[in-house]
């Protein structure tokens, strides 16, 4: 699906959704010409680098009528599912703890970094949302610790694309590794060998993209509400900012500061 500013009357006429894969310095405008003829949207995170205009435009989107799915893929993917699945009826308990390792194998380039609102509300907001969903609760209060160490992003994982979680509860813990081109190991005189992780998001996360897509797809078609929805994405938001402010500041920040 194609989206633009200008033509998108013109472009889609009879088309009953969008996707907005845009930069997010673009997509207060395109959301908001969607609203205006009642398209359904997908947008990808962040929706917006602004608390303010989030709410603005989840307030027309609503008033249009008109659905908004927020792009969190890392919800419909295999393995953070299954951890779901063992959190929804109980079967680790309460769960307590949960720790989310997240590292991209590189940065992206400088202009992107400029545009994206920092590393908080470009590659972390995938965490507070997971966050979010697994626990079941919203966050109340962040601290973070930063420093720039590899790059000025620090993001830079040389091994590959990390991406682990677990999460420890009253009667149990649940856990899962990085995905691998396979799984074999190899022994030697040296050490133990085996594959490294994927290396990039669109490889470690393909099953994912495809499943939030037909996600938002089977929504549209049966009328029924998105899987992930405007909301999410402003709170998503709220606590990237709440972690900024927390990195710069060197203090906890409660989300009610923020939000």
């Amino acid at each position: 699906m194609r989206c633009g500013i200008r033509n998108l009357a013109e472009d889609l006429p009879d088309a009953d959704a969008v996707a907005v894969c845009t930069p997010t310095n673009t997509h207060a405008q395109i959301l908001l010409d969607a609203a205006a003829r009642v398209k359904h949207i997908f947008c990808e995170k962040p929706v917006e680098l602004s608390l303010e205009r989030i709410a603005t435009i989840n307030a027309a989107l609503e008033k249009a009528g008109v659905s908004l799915m927020v792009g969190f893929n890392r919800r419909f993917d295999p393995n953070f599912l299954k951890v779901h699945e063992f959190i929804k009826p109980g079967k680790i308990g309460a769960p307590h703890v949960l720790r989310i390792t997240s590292r991209d194998p590189a940065p992206p380039p400088e202009h992107y970094i400029r545009a994206s609102g920092g590393i908080f509300l470009d590659m972390t907001i995938h965490d507070f949302d997971l966050a979010r969903y697994l626990m079941g609760n919203e966050v109340l209060e962040v601290y973070t610790k930063a420093h720039v160490l590899v790059d000025p992003a620090s993001r830079k994982a040389a091994y590959g694309y990390d991406q682990r979680l677990e999460v420890f509860g009253s009667k149990g813990m649940v856990t899962v590794k990085n995905n691998t081109p396979d799984n074999h190991v190899y022994l030697d005189s040296v050490g133990t060998h085996s594959s490294w992780p994927l290396n990039f998001f669109m490889e470690r996360y393909t099953e994912s993209y495809l499943r939030e897509m037909q996600g938002f797809v089977d929504s549209v078609r049966e009328n029924n509400p998105v899987p992930v929805t405007g909301n999410d994405g402003l709170m998503a938001v709220a606590i990237g900012l709440a972690a900024r402010k927390s990195a710069k500041e060197n203090r906890p920040v409660r989300l009610s500061e923020i939000h």
